[in-house]
């Protein structure tokens, strides 16, 4: 078996290995910038230029992987409008319910949250909107997502997509890690709906959208 393939297990593990600590280098970048109020400039540059590598080199071996597929659905996901706007009002709607339900207090904040409101200015909340709003999801969504199941849900059974979407929502959940259960299973909620449209879609751009309009609403909300 060729282990530059999606067919190789051995080869497989070590790419996702290197890509979740490619992951960890833009969340290390990112504990970096928000240590410090106010934001350092240079660790600012620091967090971009790690984020722009790893993000670039997640596109490109996520693209190249592609050939290695033949995907029953063809068609953009732009042609999926009607599950777009669906889509959209449940993500917004949820995440709106559950700000709601911090504000009453029957909900922990989330760690960035409390951070960030007790360090409040413009440049933290515009690296928020960024770093947290932009950067992590799409990058979350590639390693999550879009590598997970390339590499370990390949079968077109129900039983697989099923057991892929539960792992994804759950690994989701646990990239976002919080103190609380109740977030968590929030989280794993929010990742599995990811997931799912992917499935449904069979392109990466759904489930990327749906993470940054739901990290967007989130930190808008704060």
């Amino acid at each position: 078996m060729i282990v530059n393939t999606p067919a190789s297990r051995q080869g497989n593990l070590i790419r996702y290995i290197f890509y979740l600590i490619g992951y960890l280098m833009v969340a290390g970048a990112f504990k970096l910038v928000t240590m410090n109020s106010p934001i350092h400039i240079w660790d600012l540059i620091l967090f971009i230029t790690i984020s722009l590598m790893v993000l670039l080199f997640f596109i490109y071996r996520f693209n190249r992987e592609q050939r290695f597929f033949d995907r029953s659905y063809s068609g953009s996901w732009l042609n999926n409008f009607g599950l777009i706007i669906a889509s959209t009002i449940v993500i917004t709607v949820l995440r709106i319910f559950v700000s709601w339900l911090q504000s009453t207090g029957k909900l922990k904040m989330y760690h960035f949250q409390i951070a960030y409101l007790h360090h409040e200015s413009t440049l933290a909340y515009w690296f928020l909107v960024l770093a947290l709003g932009v950067v992590i999801p799409v990058l979350q969504e590639f390693l999550i997502t879009g590598f997970l199941f390339n590499y370990a849900f390949r079968k077109n059974t129900v039983m697989t997509a099923v057991l892929g979407i539960i792992v994804s929502g759950v690994l989701f959940s646990l990239l976002n890690w919080q103190d609380s259960i109740t977030l968590l299973l929030v989280n794993a909620l929010f990742g599995a709906i990811f997931a799912w449209s992917y499935l449904h879609t069979q392109t990466i751009w759904m489930p990327i959208y749906l993470a940054v309009l739901n990290s967007v609403i989130l930190i808008i909300m704060t």
